[in-house]
């Protein structure tokens, strides 16, 4: 996996992030990932700066690996999935969680407004420590209500990581038996939902990519 789009503009902002971001890529290089020069400029330093790290990518690219890795070699106190927080309020039948189950069991999406409400009630039990989200946001509205509510606690993203993996890479990825998680798992169900994906994704890219803190990854393996 390589770097296909320096980030000078992030670098520029917290040196301490990108010397972060510069370690992690040393740590997992030999799974198939390589630096590009922009870390490689970024010196070590101290880690002060609380961590708040979005992670993006599509069905089968890897997120839930690369959350792991990044949590086991760096002070990561939480990685944060929004599919965990939906389940586990639905099970607990909470206020959000009931309302989220009555629009599911309408063939709807989860509200952007529900989603929001689910994430920040969860965000702040974790306001003291360093933390990774996964499958949140997924629009604009949820990334803009994400914003304000981190600039609220003086604690903005740092850094957002898009894991980009082409679709014939994913398509041979699911095929594979360890892979098969999901009873849809198969090439034309995935082509389906990443077509979903593609629509959904392009947006949050470039409202990341228009603040400075988009790091976009490519991975063939």
């Amino acid at each position: 996996m390589q770097i296909l789009k320096p980030f000078q503009p992030f670098i520029r902002r917290n040196v301490q992030q990108a010397s972060l971001l510069n370690r992690y890529l040393i740590v997992i290089s030999n799974r198939g990932f390589h630096e590009s020069a922009a870390t490689k400029r970024a010196s070590p330093t101290h880690d002060s700066v609380p961590m708040r790290i979005l992670l993006l990518g599509s069905p089968g690219a890897g997120k839930g690996t690369q959350s792991a890795r990044i949590q086991k070699n760096f002070n990561v106190g939480a990685t944060i999935s929004s599919g965990d927080i939906l389940r586990q309020n639905i099970a607990r039948g909470t206020k959000v969680g009931k309302i989220a189950a009555e629009q599911m069991a309408r063939g709807a999406f989860v509200s952007d407004d529900i989603m929001i409400e689910l994430i920040k009630n969860e965000l702040s039990a974790f306001e003291q420590q360093n933390w990774l989200l996964d499958g949140f946001p997924r629009t604009i509205k949820q990334a803009m209500a994400l914003d304000e509510n981190l600039i609220l606690t003086g604690q903005p993203l740092n850094l957002v990581i898009n894991l980009h993996v082409p679709e014939d890479v994913i398509l041979k990825r699911i095929m594979g038996e360890k892979l098969m998680k999901r009873p849809d798992d198969n090439p034309e169900t995935f082509k389906i939902r990443l077509q979903k994906h593609h629509t959904l994704i392009e947006p949050l890219l470039k409202y990341y990519a228009k603040h400075g803190i988009l790091v976009t990854c490519a991975g063939r393996t």
